[in-house]
């Protein structure tokens, strides 16, 4: 497998490498309670973005179980970060890789994630050689559910309480589709 040709755009979005410049835009979503519930964790601090801009710009050799590859998502004509999609190396092996999004909620119902998830699993399969893209999401996500459920993906699994966040257990839903399907058009 390699690393994706960034940037690349669709109708309405530019997806490309996040920068330094891009702090503002990253903590003003990755700081919001709302957001991170769905993530099982706290929501990050200035620092904490500063930190993960800061890896994320040092890129991955797409190799390993494990290597990810996280994109900024911006309007096609401006330079601010909508979100941010990103594709994890689940096994290389297998050809297993998880897809995940997350979007500033001020931008929200308008399309952008998945217009966004759905370029970046169409270069999944057809640049990184993915077998299988699946997705795994908190079942109160419905945002994400939706997104999902228009990419075409099979719910897969319903896991209950699997996860603990601070207050509550948490259940989990896994979409997944697989290459010869998005190649016959069922997550088109």
């Amino acid at each position: 497998m390699t690393a994706l040709s960034l940037p690349f755009s669709t109708e309405r979005l530019l997806l490309r490498p996040f920068t330094p410049d891009d702090l503002d835009d990253l903590y003003a979503y990755q700081s919001l309670p709302d957001v991170a519930r769905y993530l099982y964790r706290q929501p990050l601090t200035r620092e904490q973005c500063a930190q993960s801009l800061t890896r994320r710009a040092a890129g991955t050799t797409w190799a390993e179980d494990g290597d990810d590859l996280v994109v900024a998502v911006c309007p096609a004509d401006e330079a601010k970060v909508l979100g941010e999609v990103v594709l994890k190396l689940a096994s290389a092996r297998a050809r297993q890789v998880e897809i995940g999004w997350i979007f500033n909620p001020a931008y929200g119902g308008r399309g952008y994630a998945t217009e966004a998830a759905r370029a970046t699993a169409a270069l999944a399969f057809a640049e990184l050689g993915a077998h299988r893209l699946f997705a795994r999401l908190d079942a109160l996500n419905t945002g994400s559910v939706r997104v999902c459920e228009r990419l075409g993906m099979r719910r897969e699994a319903h896991l209950v309480e699997n996860d603990l966040d601070n207050e509550r257990w948490g259940s989990e839903y896994v979409y997944a589709t697989l290459a010869r399907e998005w190649k016959a058009g069922r997550a088109q």
